[in-house]
């Protein structure tokens, strides 16, 4: 696997590092010894997938708050999708900012997302499904969200939301002070 870190110190692209032959190619999608060397936790609790009927849907922007943090290696198998993060620890000298990657079924990228970012994506192709590998379980009492159209993130969201829940629209728009201590 090839690491690239990111702005966000902590949060990784991980492209694959094929070995091919006339019948295709084999990669590692996970190896918990250069996970770590990397410093990323390897602990799975969950792995998790979901599918996405129509291209411009949006989902998140998802975090949940310690002692839940919950990292998470997103890829997206099929479809495509881009692919955002917000860092939110406090004190981090990237605190707020955010950073985007489109992942999609022919690049074969992973997003490596630390615990204590918020996490959203919008489907850039109808039928897009995501999966995630997460290193805490879901736990409703520590989720927290951000609005995916804050003004001071400014994702630049590449398409016009055509489907997005309820939940995800409710989310309160950033009070910085809230996030650090949330």
């Amino acid at each position: 696997m090839i690491f690239t870190e990111t702005p966000l110190v902590g949060a990784f692209v991980i492209d694959l590092e094929r070995r091919e032959d006339d019948r295709g190619f084999f990669a590692r999608t996970f190896c918990r010894k250069e996970f770590e060397a990397h410093g990323i936790p390897s602990l799975v609790a969950q792995c998790n997938v979901s599918f996405n009927h129509k291209r411009g849907t949006l989902r998140g922007m998802h975090y949940q708050v310690p002692p839940a943090g919950e990292p998470k290696l997103v890829r997206c198998p099929r479809g495509a999708i881009f692919d955002a993060i917000v860092d939110l620890r406090p004190g981090s000298s990237t605190y707020l900012q955010h950073f985007a990657v489109q992942l999609d079924q022919d690049n074969r990228r992973a997003l490596y997302v630390p615990a204590l970012f918020a996490h959203g994506y919008q489907a850039l192709t109808d039928g897009a499904e995501v999966t995630y590998q997460v290193g805490e379980f879901y736990t409703p009492g520590s989720e927290r969200g951000l609005r995916y159209d804050d003004a001071a993130l400014a994702i630049p969201w590449p398409l016009q939301v055509t489907v997005i829940s309820d939940k995800d629209m409710g989310w309160p728009l950033l009070d910085p002070s809230a996030v650090a201590t949330a």
